[in-house]
């Protein structure tokens, strides 16, 4: 915090799809991310920050609540109720950071992807709602909601929702109060193949993509995956979808700089989920595979913490954080800890922000599940446990790190096993709302159609898999 102690401005910037390994200060020599890289040198990277869930609606409803899929109803990503009148508003009466910050006298606005339902009414007190109509598409001729009406804007989208979202900065640069923007693009999602600009597609015309090596296809890949075919130029549209939308976020820096508030806010990058390029042979997130798959590209993403002159400069975290991390941090960070809700499963990492070493984080576990997939990790080990026959995995992740060798149901690693199952059934029983219980919903990462346990017009509440 300033020593003035005035609350900082807040910027949180939002990927979609990303993987952890996307990003050039993380060590990939191929794609390119300089604004992203200048971000992590003003503050601090973490390398293992992991989603909730590796999909974008019920990861993005842990970060805006603190609480997991489980307990916050929201299993798979949204497919019916964005718009219309079947709009459903999939965290009604549920308690939003942004809700606490507007109490706490912040100006709060929103510029891309929501996805979380009910997209033409602003929800959890954004004054400002320039959102989404769903949750993806093209790029070019994209549908969104300005002033509560459907609109299609023609220009490329990374483009618009950085326009939107600078506009609203310059707007509340010069306020007395603070503001927080949520900065959520599309990027770098599919589509891929010419929905990009041309003369970054063109760059990367030479890269050998060593960074994503084409293995051989995973058994579980869903026949729908995007990406199997004409992979060279999927891979290029990916890669430029990342290096467009740095630019962009070059900008939104630039704005703040401009404007004479960059020491004045705090800026977050973080992406909702992890994605697969052709990691372990397959081709998207969590949902690449069915059965889901929990496999480390997929549920960790990219994450970065800028505030200069509170946040130490160019430092690398090894801690293992989650999103459900990220709400507690939040407003601890701002000296609103008393404000979180209770039950909710995060901790605040606020020392580690202040570049202190927290002890007590050595032995941290991180939790996800999606559905009836449901994962313990500590740094030596990951087991995860489907509901309600498996198949279930055990990697020694220090052995192990590429999660090759299945060593689930062998004699020698029993009591390790068995121990984690343990650990893992007994934090789900704290903090699991029987009502909302993912392993009881028919989620197969085909989409949500209606509130949990609710049925959607006589269909179950999730989509089948047709």
């Amino acid at each position: 915090m300033h020593a003035t102690g005035a609350k900082p401005n807040i910027v949180f910037i939002l990927s979609d799809d990303q993987g952890a390994w996307a990003l050039g200060c993380a060590g990939n020599h191929e794609i390119r991310t300089p604004n992203l890289d200048r971000l992590a040198a003003s503050g601090i990277r973490f390398e293992n920050f992991f989603c909730t869930s590796p999909v974008c609606s019920p990861a993005r409803a842990s970060l805006f609540t603190g609480k997991i899929p489980s307990q916050h109803g929201v299993h798979d990503w949204i497919r019916e109720g964005n718009t219309g009148v079947d709009a459903t508003a999939y965290l009604e009466g549920q308690t939003a950071f942004t809700e606490i910050l507007a109490e706490e006298g912040y100006h709060c606005g929103i510029s891309g992807k929501w996805h979380l339902g009910d997209s033409q009414t602003p929800q959890k007190s954004f004054q400002h709602w320039f959102v989404h109509e769903k949750g993806g598409g093209p790029y070019y001729g994209a549908k969104m909601v300005r002033n509560g009406e459907l609109v299609v804007e023609e220009e490329y989208l990374t483009d618009v929702i950085t326009d939107d979202g600078i506009d609203f900065i310059k707007r509340h640069a010069k306020d007395t109060e603070p503001f927080y923007l949520s900065v959520h693009y599309t990027a770098p999602h599919d589509p891929w193949i010419n929905q990009h600009p041309q003369d970054i597609v063109d760059s990367y015309d030479d890269c050998l993509f060593e960074t994503c090596p084409q293995e051989e296809r995973h058994p579980w890949t869903i026949p729908t995956a995007p990406g199997r075919e004409n992979t060279r130029e999927h891979l290029k549209g990916y890669f430029a979808a990342v290096t467009a939308m740095d630019a962009n976020i070059g900008r939104i820096l630039d704005t703040l700089e401009e404007a004479g508030i960059r020491d004045d806010t705090l800026v977050v990058f973080l992406s909702d989920n992890g994605f697969n390029c052709g990691h372990h042979g397959i081709w998207g997130k969590g949902n690449g595979t069915f059965p889901q798959n929990m496999y480390d590209t997929s549920v960790k993403v990219p994450a970065i913490f800028s505030h200069p002159g509170s946040i130490p400069a160019n430092r690398v975290a090894n801690d293992l954080v989650s999103g459900y991390d990220f709400m507690p941090t939040l407003l601890d960070y701002l000296g609103l800890a008393s404000c979180a809700p209770n039950n909710i499963p995060g901790h605040s990492i606020l020392s580690v922000l202040q570049g202190k070493q927290m002890k007590e984080r050595q032995n941290i576990v991180i939790y996800d599940e999606y559905g009836p997939v449901r994962m313990i990790r500590n740094k030596e080990w990951k087991y995860i446990h489907r509901y309600p026959y498996g198949p279930h995995e055990l990697y020694h992740l220090v052995e192990d790190p590429g999660e090759t060798h299945n060593l689930v149901d062998k004699e020698a690693y029993a009591s390790i096993q068995t121990a984690l199952k343990a650990e893992l059934e007994q934090w789900f029983y704290e903090y699991v709302d029987p009502a909302k219980d993912g392993t009881h919903q028919p989620v197969k990462g085909y989409g949500q159609l209606g509130l949990a346990g609710i049925q959607a017009k006589g269909k179950n509440a999730f989509a089948s898999d047709n």
